[in-house]
């Protein structure tokens, strides 16, 4: 039984799960989990995704009858890799997305010989549906860096992580409540009681809609982040920073200044 496990949740989209799992090394110790939220189009093939993976490890599937959203899905592959109780490390990957550099090796090989660090992400390359690279995304590798940016926005991208599935009995799952935030809520609960880092190094590319997210999530997620932010504020530059920055993103600044500023840095 292999001590990593990797969560990735699919919706209409067998093509670019083929893509995230066919970049899966050979050599790679890992299981797979994916949680199917109720697809009606592009369902799964499990015939073609088995013969066709290169690693060796376990494929599960879970399928929903309805589609539940992302934050209930994550929710349900944890309780999941939980009652197996045979993981310790817990993966994240997004259908489209592309594994490099032997990166669940390396990552798990970083959380054993940093046994401080209770969760590891890593830089990584934007590209569009096409494949070409748009730009790199360099987040700070320093835990108190990290713990305070996170006021800012995430300073983890999601499907670049690892944790140690320990910490799920203590901070819990990913909360709900925030909507098109999920993720970031759950790392601010972690980051606010251990350390983490991020391995420069390159070590997942990450597909993106080059039209940038829908109006109505990107206010969401600023929305749900300014929340996120008061439910977590203290007395200090970083939270007046945070929320000052993140106003300014909700109701000044234009989604299409964003992509922009982003695909020309």
């Amino acid at each position: 039984m292999n001590n990593v496990i990797i969560l990735i949740p699919h919706f209409n989209n067998f093509s670019g799960l083929c893509t995230s799992v066919f970049s899966i090394e050979k050599d790679e110790k890992v299981d797979v989990l994916i949680v199917d939220d109720g697809s009606f189009e592009s369902t799964i093939n499990e015939t073609e995704l088995l013969k066709n993976k290169n690693f060796k490890g376990s494929v599960y599937f879970i399928y929903n009858e309805t589609n539940k959203g992302i934050e209930h899905v994550l929710n349900q592959g944890l309780k999941f890799i939980l009652e197996k109780k045979v993981y310790k490390y817990i993966a994240r990957l997004d259908c489209g997305d592309l594994c490099l550099e032997n990166r669940f090796y390396l990552q798990e090989k970083y959380l054993k010989n940093h046994l401080q660090c209770k969760l590891v992400g890593s830089n990584a390359i934007a590209i569009d549906t096409n494949g070409k690279e748009l730009y790199k995304t360099i987040l700070p590798e320093n835990s108190n860096t990290i713990k305070n940016k996170m006021y800012l926005n995430a300073m983890f991208l999601h499907p670049t992580v690892m944790f140690c599935s320990s910490i799920i009995n203590e901070i819990g799952y990913y909360p709900t409540e925030y909507k098109a935030a999920e993720d970031y809520a759950f790392f601010f609960k972690i980051v606010q009681k251990h350390e983490t880092h991020n391995i420069q190094k390159f070590l997942l590319k990450y597909e993106i809609n080059t039209k940038g997210i829908s109006l109505l999530k990107r206010n969401q997620q600023v929305s749900s982040r300014i929340q996120i932010i008061k439910d977590n504020f203290y007395f200090g530059f970083w939270p007046f920073y945070g929320l000052l920055r993140n106003y300014a993103l909700r109701y000044l600044i234009p989604q299409k200044t964003i992509n922009w500023i982003k695909t020309n840095r």
